[in-house]
């Protein structure tokens, strides 16, 4: 199995609190923890960010991803748009340009 078939990107762009707690967090942590992939990444964008700088529930929930060893990262563009690239940052989240690659999301992995 090549590197990219053995990769997970989860991108998670809801706002919606539910869907961060009963699928996409659940998800991508236990892909990480049960080794049903290698290299798994969790992309924080839109809307999902602004949630993420106010709710300390899905942030603990975020460091036991990031402890897992799960890549965090979110397109600063988005966060900047919602005024949370700092908090991001602070939380352990590696914030990128995707412009600076010009590749769209093929530059994530």
């Amino acid at each position: 199995m090549t590197e990219k078939e053995n990769s997970l990107v989860v991108v998670w762009s809801s706002g919606d609190r539910e869907v961060a707690l009963k699928m996409v967090f659940m998800y991508t942590l236990n892909s990480k923890l049960k080794g049903w992939w290698e290299d798994v990444r969790f992309i924080v964008w839109g809307p999902s960010a602004k949630l993420l700088s106010v709710d300390t529930e899905l942030q603990e929930y975020l460091q036991k991803m990031r402890n897992a060893g799960v890549i965090l990262e979110a397109c600063k563009k988005c966060a900047d748009l919602y005024e949370v690239s700092a908090k991001l940052e602070e939380l352990g989240i590696n914030v990128k340009n995707p412009a600076l690659k010009g590749r769209g999301l093929g530059w994530w992995y």
